[in-house]
């Protein structure tokens, strides 16, 4: 027999980390955007932000696009993090059935 308070405390620390994760991905969608006010700064570069998008960061890359008007202009960001958004959440549906 299934443990079912066992499965749902997977699920729960699943979806914590995949919360903290995109949270993370935010905040460093926020400090590029304060980095790019000055051209001397050391920039994230756009490959490490695909990179946490790629790595479950997805909607928190995609609202830190939109709430600090950062990285709107670029045509392989408005088309490849909503197609992450939708494999991560793929990945996710197929982590959640093998769970339960």
């Amino acid at each position: 027999m299934l443990d079912f308070q066992m499965i749902d405390a997977r699920l729960l620390m699943i979806l914590v980390i995949f919360g903290l994760i995109n949270l993370s991905a935010f905040l460093i969608m926020l400090v590029d955007k304060i980095k790019s006010a000055n051209p001397e700064a050391e920039r994230i570069s756009e490959g490490m932000l695909f990179f946490l998008a790629a790595a479950f960061g997805s909607i928190g890359i995609y609202l830190g696009m939109f709430a600090f008007r950062h990285k709107t202009r670029k045509w392989y960001f408005l088309i490849g993090i909503p197609l992450l958004m939708i494999e991560n959440a793929a990945f996710l549906y197929f982590l959640y059935l093998n769970i339960y």
